[in-house]
């Protein structure tokens, strides 16, 4: 399984992480997302290669800043 990590900026409750989660679980191939506000860490896993620039744009799309960790 590859595993991807990335440093979100912005994220400060709850609600920040659903927001991101909810973007980021429709890019094909995701299988699990591990996200907490309170390290800013994302953490996206799946059995085929994931692309960086889908997971940037998703976390973008629901309002916050990414950088691969």
């Amino acid at each position: 399984m590859n595993v991807n990590r990335y440093q979100v900026t912005g994220m400060t409750c709850g609600h920040c992480e659903m927001s991101i989660r909810e973007e980021v679980e429709e890019i094909p191939g995701i299988e699990e997302i591990a996200i907490s506000a309170q390290t800013g860490e994302l953490v996206v896993s799946g059995r085929g290669e994931i692309d960086d620039a889908q997971v940037l744009a998703a976390v973008a799309e629901a309002g916050y800043t990414a950088v691969r960790a």
